[in-house]
């Protein structure tokens, strides 16, 4: 079952709400978990981390391939809202260069919640000597957005909530 943490307490909600599913199975946890200064530092952003159980991102809502990494370990998908997320497979995959990994999507493609990103090769990266810990990265928050929620604990991708953002 689900554990929930919030960074501040929230009595009300107004406006609207945007709830973030699982891109990826496996066992959600708190960034601090991840082995990299930058994600668990918090100086890339808000959010949480996957650790994965199987190689498949999806699209955790519809939206648009804002960008996509040239080696395809990382993109940022943007909603309707103008909330972004930065989607990246595994810590210090970049040294793979593409290696393992396989995009199903280019920047500027509009995509489906659900829809498979990218397909990537979990016993290749960690054969290579990389984390596959994943980061979920919420980016792009308009003034009046803010995360409300951040769920951690096993997660099914495409059908458990692993953030919340509300609009005022």
């Amino acid at each position: 079952m689900f554990s929930k943490w919030k960074s501040k307490k929230e009595d009300k909600q107004t406006g609207t709400t945007l709830d973030i599913i699982a891109p990826v199975s496996g066992k959600a946890v708190p960034l601090k978990e991840v082995p990299d200064a930058a994600f668990s530092g918090g100086q890339m952003g808000r959010g949480i981390a996957i650790q994965p159980d199987e190689g498949k991102l999806i699209a955790p809502f519809d939206g648009t391939v804002a960008h996509i990494v040239k080696s395809n370990h990382a993109l940022i998908l943007e909603h309707s809202s103008g909330a972004q997320l930065l989607l990246h497979i595994g810590i210090d995959t970049v040294s793979l260069k593409g290696t393992g990994f396989v995009s199903h999507v280019a920047s500027g493609d509009v995509v489906k919640a659900g829809q498979t990103l990218i397909e990537f090769d979990l016993e290749g990266i960690q054969e290579a000597g990389c984390a596959t810990i994943s980061p979920i990265i919420v980016t792009g928050l308009g003034e009046q957005q803010r995360i409300v929620d951040e769920l951690y604990g096993q997660v099914i991708a495409g059908k458990d909530r692993i953030i919340t953002i509300t609009s005022l």
